[in-house]
């Protein structure tokens, strides 16, 4: 009798040890499953900021030209003015 009570103990100890480790391996993989999803909507965000800064460089990179162009055409003509009252 002896030993059919050890071995009951023995059964019921690692049977409360499963079921502690599976409640908590279950928290721990809905805990896990929140983080990732916070992973996502960040790294979501983080492509729509590259987006809208690539398309930022991209319109100053084509506004920066014609606007360099207009500043060199704007100082031939206030040079070439400075230098008609001069000669007048």
């Amino acid at each position: 009798m002896g030993m059919e009570t050890a071995s009951l103990v023995l059964l019921i100890v690692v049977s409360s040890a499963l079921t502690l480790f599976l409640i908590v391996l279950i928290v721990a993989i809905v805990y896990f499953v929140g983080v990732l999803k916070q992973v996502k909507r960040i790294t979501a965000q983080a492509e729509l900021a590259v987006d809208s800064m690539q398309s930022a460089a991209a319109a100053f990179e084509r506004s920066a030209s014609p606007l360099g162009v207009l500043r060199l055409v704007g100082k031939i003509v206030s040079q070439a003015s400075k230098y008609n009252k001069k000669g007048k």
